[in-house]
C-alpha cells in the first residue's frame, strides 16, 4: 500500500517557461469550456473552500491574457469577475461566526461554504484567499479590466482587508500560513490604493506580521517558527508558510521576511530525510502540499544553499488545486501565478553545513527532535519512526519497561566529518525508574550507504534492550509505500522485530493497513481535521519495534548496544569490538575505528570523538 500524499520530489516538476505556458493553456481551455452563462467558473463538485474559487480561475485567465493576449480572454474575465462581484460577495454577518470584533460592519467577506450559517468558521481563510485572488487580477488588469469594474474590485479588495483586520480577530485559527497570507494580501493591495490608504495598509500589514505573527513564534529544534494550528510546525502547511514568506519578501523587499524564511528553510532541511519523506504536525501529520510549496522551497532553498526540492509533495496537485476528476479548482490560483512569476532556480546540491538536528550523507539520514533523539531514520530507502513502549516513544535503551531517552540536563553534540565518514556524537544525562543519573552516549556514523549506531550507558541491571525504531515506509521510486520490514538491519547482540501483543487503536502494528496519520487522528482528542495528530500519537501505548540486546562482552561498567542499518542482511562482517581505553570507549567495526570520549567531555564538558583511521 502506498502512502497517498507522499509522492515525487517537488523539484522533479517541470518548470520551464514552456511548461508553465502549457499549464496555462490547459487551464484556459478548461475554463472557457466550463464558463457558465452567468459567468461562474467554479468546479461543479465544489461545496467547501468555494468563496474564492471562481475568482481564482478568473485570476489565472487574467494572468494568461497578460502573458499571451489571447483575444478570447477579456470577455471571459469580464463575465467571471462580474459573477464574483454580483454573487459571491457577502456583507451581512454569517450567523454563528464566532470571531467578530465588530458586528454588522457591512464589510465584505468570502464564505467557506455558501449556505448561510452552515460552516462559518472557515470564512477567515476563505477571505484571505479571495483577497489574494483579487490582487492578482489587479496586477494583470491594465488594458484588460474596464475602469468601472476595476474600481469595484479595488474597493472589494480593500473591504476584504478591512474585514480581516478590523471586523474580526486576526488569525483566529492560529494558522501561520493563513496569517502570513493575509499580510501578503495587504502588501500586494497597497500599491493599488491611493497613496495615503496604500501606506496605511502596508504599515498595518508589517505591524501585524511583527506583533501578531513574529512575536508569537514557537521554538522547535533551535528554530523560531510561525505557529501552525497550535503547533510549531506542520509538514503540510509549514512549506506553504514558507511560500508566503517568499512572496512577502518578493513584493516588499523587507529583510524580516528573508530572515524568517531562511530560518524556516534551514529547519525544514534539518527535519527532511535525504529521500524527502517527513511526517508530523498538529493538523495533517502525513499529508503534503504540492505546488503550493514550490515557491518557498525553491526561493529559500536557493538562498540558504540547500536542496529543499527533495521534499515529497502530492503530485496530484502538481500545478493547481484539483478535484477528484482532475478538473481545476481555483482555490490556490495565486500560488501558481507567483510560482510562474518567480524564476529562482532549484538548488539541487545538499548543504554541507553541519546541522545540529540532522546527520545526512548519501542515502542515509537521521533527523533529530528537540531532545536530540532520532525522530526519523532513513537507510537503504527505508524510513524508521520512533517506536513506542509503555506509552514512551523514541530510540534508546529500555530497562524494566522504562525508555532512557529523555534528557535530565544539557544535551551536547559533536559533529565530525572525514573524507569517508560523517558522524554525530550525542551525550545526554538520563534518569531511570531507579532515579540514578546516567550518561547516555549515542554515536551515529555513516559512509553514505550504511548507518552504524552505537549506544553506551552506565551499566543497566536486569534485561535491557535498545529500542531501535519502527520500520514504517520505504522508498519505491516516485512513491512511498508502507512496510513492516527492517531489511538489512543487523545488531551485535540478538535482534528481533516485535509487534504489539494487544489490539486496539492505541497499539500500532506496522503490518496493518492503517497509516500513522490515521492512527494518530484516531487517538486525537478532537474530530479529524481539528484534532492534533501529534498529540494523538503521543497516546500510543505500543508499536512494532526493532529491539536489540546488549553487545556481549562489553567493557566493565557499561551496557553497549550496536546496530547497523543497510548493511549485509545476514549480519556478515558486523562484529564490532568495544574496549575501554584511557581516552574513552574504542569502537572497532568493519568500516572504521573510533574513540568515544568519556562522558564528562573535554575541559568545557563538550563531547570528544576521534577516528583512528
Amino acid at each position: 500500500m502506498h502512502l497517498p500524499y507522499q509522492r515525487g520530489p517537488l523539484h522533479d516538476l517541470p518548470d520551464s517557461p514552456a511548461d508553465y505556458d502549457g499549464v496555462l493553456t490547459a487551464v484556459v481551455g478548461e475554463a472557457l469550456t466550463r464558463l457558465t452563462r452567468d459567468g461562474n467558473l467554479e468546479h461543479p463538485d465544489t461545496d467547501d473552500d468555494i468563496g474564492d474559487t471562481s475568482l481564482g480561475v478568473t485570476s489565472l485567465l487574467a494572468f494568461a491574457w497578460q502573458r499571451g493576449k489571447d483575444p478570447r480572454l477579456p470577455e471571459a474575465v469580464s463575465r467571471s469577475l462580474a459573477f464574483h462581484l454580483r454573487e459571491r460577495v457577502y456583507t451581512e454577518d454569517n450567523p454563528g461566526y464566532p470571531n467578530l470584533r465588530l458586528r454588522d460592519s457591512g464589510l465584505p467577506y468570502a464564505r467557506y461554504v455558501l449556505e448561510t450559517g452552515a460552516h462559518p468558521i472557515g470564512d477567515w481563510p476563505s477571505t484571505v484567499w479571495a483577497l489574494l485572488q483579487a490582487v492578482n487580477i489587479l496586477d494583470a488588469s491594465e488594458g484588460l479590466v474596464a475602469d468601472e469594474q476595476r474600481a469595484e474590485l479595488v474597493a472589494l479588495a480593500h473591504g476584504y482587508w478591512r474585514w480581516l483586520t478590523e471586523a474580526t480577530f486576526f488569525n483566529p485559527q492560529e494558522a501561520g500560513n493563513q496569517a502570513i497570507g493575509c499580510v501578503v494580501g495587504g502588501l500586494m493591495l497597497a500599491p493599488h490604493l491611493p497613496p495615503e490608504d496604500g501606506e496605511s495598509v502596508r504599515s498595518r500589514a508589517l505591524a501585524l506580521y511583527a506583533d501578531k505573527i513574529r512575536a508569537h513564534r514557537v521554538r522547535d529544534r533551535g528554530a523560531a517558527l510561525p505557529p501552525e494550528h497550535g503547533g510549531a510546525y506542520d509538514n503540510n502547511y509549514g512549506p506553504i508558510s514558507l511560500s508566503f514568506l517568499a512572496q512577502a519578501h518578493r513584493v516588499s523587499g523587507e529583510e524580516v521576511f528573508a530572515e524568517d524564511g531562511e530560518a524556516l528553510a534551514r529547519y525544514i532541511d534539518a527535519r527532511l530525510t535525504n529521500g524527502g519523506y517527513d511526517n508530523g504536525g498538529p493538523r495533517y501529520s502525513e499529508q503534503h502540499s504540492a505546488f503550493e510549496s514550490v515557491l518557498g522551497l525553491r526561493y529559500f532553498g536557493h538562498r540558504v544553499g540547500a536542496d529543499l526540492g527533495r521534499y515529497r509533495g502530492d503530485s496530484r496537485w502538481a500545478r493547481h488545486a484539483a478535484r477528484e476528476d482532475g478538473g481545476i479548482d481555483g482555490h490556490f490560483a495565486w500560488m501558481l501565478i507567483w510560482q510562474i512569476q518567480d524564476t529562482t532556480p532549484w538548488h539541487r546540491t545538499p548543504s554541507t553545513e553541519p546541522l545540529r538536528h540532522q546527520l545526512r550523507a548519501g542515502t542515509v539520514s537521521v533527523a533529530f527532535d528537540d531532545r536530540m533523539t532520532p525522530s526519523l531514520v532513513e537507510a537503504a530507502g527505508t524510513y524508521y519512526l520512533p517506536a513506542a513502549v509503555n506509552r514512551q516513544h523514541g530510540f534508546g535503551p529500555v530497562v524494566d519497561g522504562f525508555l532512557l531517552c529523555r534528557p535530565m540536563g544539557e544535551v551536547r553534540v559533536r559533529d565530525l566529518r572525514t573524507e569517508r565518514l560523517t558522524a554525530k556524537l550525542v551525550t545526554k544525562p538520563v534518569v531511570g525508574r531507579d532515579h540514578v543519573l546516567r550518561h547516555l552516549r549515542s554515536l551515529y556514523v555513516t559512509d553514505g550507504t550504511t548507518l552504524w549506531v552505537t549506544v553506551a550507558v552506565e551499566h543497566l541491571d536486569g534485561t535491557p534492550y535498545l529500542l531501535a525504531g519502527l520500520p514504517y515506509a520505504t522508498d519505491d521510486g516516485d512513491r512511498v509505500r508502507r512496510t513492516a520490514e527492517a531489511a538489512g538491519v543487523t545488531s551485535a547482540g540478538p535482534l528481533r522485530l516485535t509487534h504489539p501483543l494487544t489490539e486496539g487503536v492505541d497499539h500500532f502494528d506496522a503490518r496493518a493497513e492503517a497509516t500513522q496519520e490515521q492512527a494518530a487522528f484516531a487517538l486525537a482528542a478532537d474530530p479529524r481535521g481539528y484534532g492534533n495528530p501529534d498529540e494523538g500519537w503521543r497516546h500510543l501505548v505500543s508499536s512494532t519495534a526493532l529491539e536489540a540486546d546488549p553487545v556481549p562482552g562489553a567493557p566493565d561498567g557499561l551496557s553497549v548496544f550496536a546496530v547497523r542499518y543497510a548493511g549485509a542482511g545476514d549480519g556478515a562482517g558486523f562484529a564490532p569490538v568495544f574496549e575501554s581505553t584511557p581516552d574513552g570507549l574504542r569502537v572497532r567495526t568493519e568500516a572504521f575505528t573510533a574513540v568515544i570520549g568519556e562522558a564528562a567531555g573535554d575541559a568545557h564538558g563538550e563531547p570528544e570523538l576521534t577516528f583512528l583511521d
